[in-house]
């Protein structure tokens, strides 16, 4: 039986990849829930009725392991995942390895024949961004050369992990007690609670980390001649990411068609009324497995260009989903 090992499970992204793995049917025995420098008794949820016993990364042997999805940090997989690829085939989803050219970055669903030259068993995932952005786009890449994208990111504070989500629930209870927040802003460097940050990561030259990584990852599962310019801020939601994205097209492109396109995926779901609340907002997909596109529409702007809006749970599709369809593929080639 296939053998599967999570590591980073104490992380929001490990555990809702522990959630597909469950809801697909596959056996607590047969999966590792792995932790660095983890001490013994630690145990996480497996579906409804199972716990598993977090193992220590560090002493960890990876040779009855097919499978090793890591989901912590990039230290981490910069570390252990070249010596868990010499027994398993690893999905990793820290970027740690984006700048190597012998490690594809993969889409599931997009780019899945890249999984087979992934030559020193290691496969790449994007930032959550990434993918929220390109599925819904799929077919639009298939069929005609992307020009520019320019893509404006409202990321909840689950981008921090759970220090970021514990520090705007604390902000947000303070404030409505009357209270200073001054010991309270250790994860961001302005108040999150009621706020929208116009920063992600740390600056690299004028971009933010995030910013130049929007870039970085769609130009390499794209082609370096794509342009793209990412602008991303922290907004006071717990879970999810939205997004308005433009795109331009080399050649014309029809806006119902591309809707036509996105209702056919089923990765996608088009919810588009030019009604009052005929949208998607953060709230309503969250726990969701899908990413939801309103507020489809030709861009004027530029010759051949569309925008939309899209939200996603970016914990569960962003990252865990697309960690899960590679684990599929990897799985039917066996």
């Amino acid at each position: 039986m296939t053998k599967i090992a999570v590591v980073g499970v104490m992380e929001s992204v490990g555990r809702e990849i522990l959630s597909f793995l469950a809801e697909d049917g596959v056996k607590a025995a047969d999966v590792f829930a792995l932790e660095p420098k983890c001490p013994l008794g630690n145990q996480v949820s497996y579906g409804e009725d199972d716990e598993l016993d977090v193992l220590n990364l560090d002493d960890f042997d990876f040779s009855n392991t097919d499978i090793a999805v890591f989901a912590g940090t990039s230290e981490t997989s910069a570390r252990f995942a070249v010596k868990a690829a010499k027994h398993a085939k690893v999905i990793d989803c820290s970027g740690a390895f984006f700048g190597e050219p012998d490690v594809p970055m993969v889409i599931a669903g997009l780019n899945d024949d890249l999984i087979t030259e992934a030559k020193r068993n290691i496969i790449s995932l994007p930032s959550a961004m990434v993918t929220q952005m390109l599925l819904p786009i799929e077919k639009v890449i298939r069929n005609n050369k992307i020009r520019r994208i320019v893509v404006s990111a409202y990321i909840s504070a689950s981008v921090y992990g759970k220090e970021g989500m514990d520090e705007l629930f604390n902000q947000t209870r303070k404030i409505f007690m009357n209270e200073t927040l001054v010991d309270d802003q250790q994860v961001f460097r302005k108040q999150i609670a009621f706020n929208v940050i116009p920063q992600v990561g740390e600056f690299i030259g004028e971009e933010t980390r995030y910013e130049w990584a929007m870039n970085a990852e769609t130009k390499k599962i794209l082609g370096g001649e794509v342009k793209v310019h990412a602008n991303c801020a922290i907004v006071p939601a717990f879970i999810g990411a939205a997004q308005f994205v433009n795109v331009e097209c080399e050649e014309e492109v029809d806006v119902d068609k591309v809707r036509e396109d996105m209702k056919s995926s089923k990765e996608i779901v088009v919810f588009d009324k030019n009604v009052e609340g005929g949208y998607v907002s953060l709230t309503d997909v969250q726990g969701e497995d899908e990413i939801y596109v309103s507020r489809l529409r030709q861009d004027a702007s530029v010759e051949n260009g569309f925008s939309f809006w899209s939200v996603a749970d970016n914990l569960r599709v962003g990252i865990a989903k697309n960690a899960f369809g590679v684990m599929k593929h990897l799985l039917a080639e066996k």
